[in-house]
């Protein structure tokens, strides 16, 4: 059932209306609306079907899962966010961290494509394009077209003020040169937005965003990164050369680069910390379930001291992740995204590692899923902004905010 059908099934459209505006201007609980508590038995229930069965093979074979994407965008969950002109749902950002927390319980891959596609692509097109590119380069996204984001390179990952692709205006165009690096999902994407700079001297305020169909000529896909974890999700290199842009794909003013590309890392930030979570969530129930049916010296696991005060950790753990994630979904601001991706990727790294230690020799073997759940959280400390850079974005605004800078 589409979400559309399966929120009409629950709620009457005036409801529905309420429930979306309360939910975006609310002060934070724990509680979930209605309407987010929908979104989210949508998606368990998807993740049960369709994700839980196919995770591991999906992994060992490296295999983008076009199959369980073509489903989500059946749901509408490729424009979770997305205003309803465009074909998008108009969800607020904490139905989609919970779609997004849902569907990495059952696998990470899938959930991390999904979260970038939405979190750095479509929420950004949505929010800061013109209807003609609304048009040209949202529509079709919520309907099976993936969009991807360009903001890393081979010399510039943190450090985004030293950008070094290249952007000349040429009349009505715009001609980009350089190249980027781990570009999520760029092998199957259709467009892509990239970051450049039209002069070095200014460095950040130099900067400009740029929407580019990944067909464009002198648009060239490098090969696809054998990957530690999520490795059902690709990423590539892209190489620009002389690619012409006109004029009407600059998203934003020249300069407002920098801005754009910050205001969307707080929202992708929200989208790893809700998909290290659902990673976290999917290792304390594989260690639960073993533990529940290993024995050892005359007793099950659960019996031990030492296994349950390790299922301990793992419960809290996930569970102060979880609530930094609501809260940074339902106030986004640099601080509280910073704070979530800091704690739920440091949190998903420490679970997957206790789970792999309660399955012993199991937790090593690719019969098991402990040992996914170990790779795939330690990538959720390093993409969309490293655990070393959050630690010291939240010092800064905390600083700031009570004005000891």
């Amino acid at each position: 059932m589409a979400a559309s059908a399966f929120l009409k099934s629950k709620l009457n459209l005036n409801t529905l209306q309420c429930i979306r505006v309360v939910a975006q201007s609310r002060t934070f609980t724990s509680q979930l609306s209605e309407q987010q508590l929908a979104m989210q038995e949508l998606a368990r229930n998807f993740t049960n079907e369709h994700l839980k069965p196919n995770a591991s093979k999906l992994d060992l074979q490296a295999r983008f899962p076009f199959e369980q994407v073509k489903r989500l965008t059946d749901l509408g969950f490729m424009g979770a966010s997305v205003d309803q002109a465009y074909g998008g749902l108009g969800l607020d950002y904490l139905s989609l961290a919970v779609i997004v927390e849902e569907l990495s319980q059952g696998c990470a891959s899938t959930g991390m494509l999904l979260s970038i596609h939405n979190f750095l692509y479509a929420n950004l097109v949505n929010e800061k394009g013109t209807e003609d590119q609304k048009e040209r380069f949202l529509r079709d996204f919520t309907k099976g077209s993936i969009g991807c984001f360009a903001l890393s390179e081979p010399g510039a990952g943190s450090d985004v003020a030293s950008i070094q692709t290249k952007a000349r205006l040429d009349g009505d165009y715009w001609i980009l040169n350089g190249k980027k690096s781990w570009v999520t999902s760029a092998i199957e994407g259709s467009a892509v937005a990239v970051f450049a700079t039209f002069d070095p001297e200014l460095k950040h305020k130099g900067l400009a965003c740029f929407l580019v169909p990944l067909d464009a000529e002198g648009v060239f896909r490098g090969k696809k990164e054998p990957l530690m974890g999520v490795r059902a999700a690709t990423a590539c290199d892209l190489t620009l050369e002389d690619v012409r842009v006109p004029r009407g794909n600059l998203l934003g003013e020249p300069g407002q680069g920098f801005k754009i590309a910050m205001g969307q890392l707080d929202q992708a930030r929200i989208g790893i910390a809700a998909h290290a979570v659902g990673i976290a969530q999917a290792a304390l129930d594989t260690a639960i379930d073993y533990a529940k049916e290993r024995e050892a010296f005359g007793n099950r696991l659960t019996r031990l001291p030492s296994v349950k005060d390790r299922l301990s950790d793992m419960c809290i753990l996930v569970e102060s992740a979880r609530l930094l994630t609501y809260r940074a979904a339902s106030h986004v601001s640099t601080k509280n995204s910073a704070m979530a991706k800091y704690v739920s990727g440091r949190s998903a790294a420490a679970v997957a590692d206790h789970c792999v230690q309660i399955l012993g020799g199991r937790g090593l073997s690719t019969n098991y899923p402990a040992e996914r759940h170990y790779r795939d959280a330690r990538g959720t400390q390093i993409y969309g902004g490293v655990t070393d850079i959050q630690k010291r974005l939240v010092g800064h605004f905390l600083l700031k905010e009570h004005d000891a800078l």
